[in-house]
């Protein structure tokens, strides 16, 4: 395996990692997480039956979109999602102006689009070419 699939892998699987970790830490708390950041954002310009619903619905995004990722299957699709669902975050955080937080939204942006664009070239480990080749049934 050359040095760029072996990078492309492991920057997959380090993406993957910290959206699986933060859905997984989020979901068994999920309606404290949820009305937590509806406090955050009462003061905000987004309605708040719109940040509850969000803040139900993200902990399930990043799990999911992070376990895809984890695993190689639909990863053209999971990291448009994953990008999706971070530049959704950076609004909310803009309007709530939590400037801290937005270099470690743009830099899981960034990982998530460079990897958008290698991923025909570069992913050679993954579920998605293990069924494009043949080797999965199912």
């Amino acid at each position: 395996m050359s040095a760029y699939k072996k990078s492309f892998l492991l920057a997959r699987l380090a993406i993957g990692t910290s959206l699986f970790g933060h859905g997984l830490a989020r979901l068994p708390k999920l309606e404290k997480f949820s009305h937590g950041m509806a406090g955050q954002f009462q003061h905000s310009i987004l309605p708040h039956p719109v940040v509850i619903a969000f803040g139900y619905i993200l902990p399930f995004a990043e799990f999911g979109i992070g376990l895809l990722l984890l695993i190689g299957l639909f990863t053209r699709t999971a990291l448009l999602a994953g990008a999706i669902m971070m530049i959704l975050l950076l609004f909310g955080t803009t309007t709530i102006e939590l400037w801290d937080a937005i270099p470690a939204q743009l830099i899981h942006v960034a990982f998530l689009l460079v990897l958008l664009i290698f991923v025909d070239r570069y992913d050679s480990w993954s579920l998605d070419l293990a069924l494009r080749r043949g080797n999965v049934n199912v």
